[in-house]
């Protein structure tokens, strides 16, 4: 594996820098986290400058708008836009991150030419419908059905933390098509189009009190056949390979960003007194932040090689889970960190003044409590490491 930038990567550097200091200002601050109408216009706007500028979907095929980039350059991409601080991908996330990239490994190439080209224009926003109140860890329990009636599926069943579901076009969507197959053999993934009869949606709002997801009810949903991704009941197979994309590079720009906010943490330190003396006199303090940055550093090195091995194949490997387990407990551990630092100002949620930026760091702690969880939980990917990757014994079940 040899990662070191060539000087045509140097050249794509500068030139995405150049656009990234450019554009980042010209767009302006996110708006209100309630403001939904204004988000969706945000993010998908986002999303339509870098199509227009050829960063969309940097390692995605170019014959379906991508920009084809080599391993190298899809890692620059993630460095240079997490140092310009580019607005967040939000809720293109789904579309993006796993959907698209599971269309691209496993659909047909008119589903590729119909959904990857407007995913990557902001043209269609994405939601996951996947867990199910009773199927969460054990997503494999899963009880939606849908049954096959001419050149449709009738679907019914119920969904749950199906992120941006409000906002989204269309569904990845997890079914059960066998029902007498064992649990993991009888299940389907589907694209599922939001304006459907019989889909009703209810929003859940969330610690931070926002409505990212929602509950999803479907009673009677005629999904077309066409909409089957892969072959039926071959679903369980294709959910591990959106679980693979999910769970792995899907990180990479955020493990940039802590780089960047421990960097911030220690000048925040040097501001902050405590007992008549600057935060960051205190030995202890800096070698936290010592620590913290060697693991941060370490787990980039690890997307580096996982970027490396999936671009041998097209799939990230199952390294992904330790990636995804790796990045989860580290940030919720860097931004603990933050709000401790912060003191009283880390009980708020707003900030306490021009130079104490408590309430993104509060907000950022808070979430990463979800992120443990997301994407399966910790539990879970210490079960996959153990017996997929390090063919350890089975957990008694």
């Amino acid at each position: 594996m040899d990662l070191r930038y060539s000087e045509a990567d140097e050249k794509f550097r500068r030139e995405l820098r150049d656009w990234f200091a450019e554009e980042v200002p010209k767009h302006g601050d996110p708006p209100g986290r309630e403001d939904w109408a204004a988000r969706r216009e945000y993010d998908t706007g986002w999303q339509r400058k870098l199509f227009d500028a050829g960063y969309a979907g940097v390692n995605w095929p170019k014959e379906y708008g991508g920009r084809g980039a080599t391993l190298t350059e899809e890692l620059v991409y993630y460095e240079e836009m997490a140092r310009a601080r580019a607005p967040y991908i939000g809720m293109n996330f789904v579309g993006i991150r796993h959907g698209g990239p599971t269309v691209i490994a496993e659909g047909d190439e008119r589903q590729k030419t119909t959904h990857l080209p407007r995913i990557l224009r902001g043209e269609e926003v994405w939601c996951q419908g996947f867990s199910e109140p009773n199927s969460g860890s054990d997503l494999a329990s899963l009880s939606t059905t849908a049954v096959r009636d001419g050149d449709h599926y009738v679907v019914n069943g119920h969904k749950i933390w199906t992120s941006f579901a409000h906002a989204a076009e269309y569904c990845e969507l997890l079914v059960r098509t066998n029902p007498d197959a064992p649990k993991h053999r009888g299940i389907s993934w589907m694209i599922m189009p939001m304006d459907l009869d019989g889909i009703e949606i209810r929003p859940l709002p969330t610690l931070l009190g926002e409505i990212d997801f929602s509950e999803v009810f479907l009673q009677d949903v005629w999904i077309p056949a066409e909409n089957l991704v892969g072959a039926e009941n071959d679903g369980w197979r294709i959910t591990n390979v959106t679980l693979r994309f999910e769970r792995g590079s899907a990180w990479a720009a955020d493990i940039i960003e802590l780089q960047s906010f421990l960097e911030e943490l220690a000048r925040l330190a040097k501001r902050i007194t405590r007992d008549d003396a600057a935060a960051w006199d205190d030995r202890a303090l800096r070698q936290e932040i010592g620590h913290l940055s060697a693991e941060v550093e370490s787990l980039w090195a690890w997307i580096k090689f996982s970027i490396s091995e999936t671009a041998k194949t097209g799939i990230p490997g199952l390294d992904g889970s330790a990636i995804k387990l790796g990045f989860t407990e580290l940030n919720q551990r860097i931004y603990e960190t933050g709000t401790r630092l912060l003191g009283r100002a880390g009980l708020v949620r707003e900030d306490v003044g021009p130079d104490l930026p408590s309430e993104r760091i509060v907000d950022k702690f808070l979430n990463t409590l979800s992120l443990t969880i997301a994407a399966g939980s910790s539990q879970i990917q210490r079960n996959i490491i153990s017996e997929r990757i390090l063919k350890l014994p089975k957990e008694p079940r």
